[in-house]
């Protein structure tokens, strides 16, 4: 059984919580983000589990440099790719279409939708010639559902889930399966970056409830992936039990 998996945006939130996940079970990791120092540190914190990883520091919105990156992969690491976590992704900004700013639009546009077709572009070519694989897409109830002042966000995000079920089309006379995982309310830097570092807007947003934690999406990454050869789990939605939708949570203040 092939045993290395590739995980976008690994250094904070999910992506990370998806690497001690999978080192623990004995995975072969390839982690890549934009922030060097971060990856480097969750390296020396994870070598200590006895597996191979190769780190490659990218922004997945410049299509040339994801594809240097992959490219430079040994042909030992292709051969034994299995995974591929599309998790990089980000909100920025959460107001009305009438005064949203261009910058964060771009922003969200060329790393949600545009960044995970260029990885997924370098990387299912590897897993065809493997014989196989599974991609998950990191997606969001968000892309379930829209909701004030979410607009392009929401758009970015209702892309990752329709390109899930595309991609599952395109492959699956390939054997690769594709799960679409749309968490709700997580508390990660998700909010921190959607609010441009205003830590008390950022924390307001899961005051009153429970939030989910990233250790918690990683779990079910990890479930997804480990099920029978037969079985491919194809769009999980994963809440908060204070969540019902988007927008209605049930709060309790002391």
């Amino acid at each position: 059984m092939k045993k290395t998996i590739l995980i976008t945006g690994a250094t904070a939130g999910f992506g990370e919580a998806t690497a001690r996940v999978f080192a623990d079970n004995g995975w072969n990791l390839v982690l890549t983000g934009r922030r060097m120092d971060r990856l480097e540190s969750l390296k020396k914190e994870l070598q200590s589990k006895g597996v191979d990883i190769v780190l490659l520091n990218f922004d997945v919105r410049s299509e040339e440099d994801v594809n240097k990156a992959i490219e430079s992969l040994s042909e030992e690491v292709k051969n034994d790719l299995a995974i591929l976590i599309n998790n990089a992704g980000l909100a920025v900004g959460r107001g009305p279409i009438d005064t949203g700013e261009t910058d964060d639009w771009d922003r969200m546009i060329d790393t949600n939708v545009k960044g995970l077709l260029y990885v997924t572009r370098a990387i299912s070519p590897i897993l065809k010639k493997n014989g196989g694989g599974h991609i998950v897409n990191i997606a969001s109830i968000a892309g379930k559902e829209v909701y004030a002042g979410g607009n392009v966000y929401c758009a970015t995000k209702h892309a990752v889930d329709a390109l899930s079920r595309a991609i599952r089309i395109d492959l699956v006379h390939d054997n690769i399966k594709v799960t679409n995982i749309a968490p709700g309310a997580a508390e990660t830097e998700f909010s921190l970056v959607r609010f441009k570092g205003d830590e008390q807007t950022a924390k307001n947003v899961y005051d009153g409830f429970d939030p989910l934690m990233a250790e918690d999406i990683a779990d079910a990454v990890y479930y997804v992936c480990s099920r029978p050869k037969h079985v491919c789990i194809n769009d999980l939605v994963i809440m908060p039990s204070a969540q019902a939708s988007s927008t209605i949570f049930h709060k309790t203040h002391s």
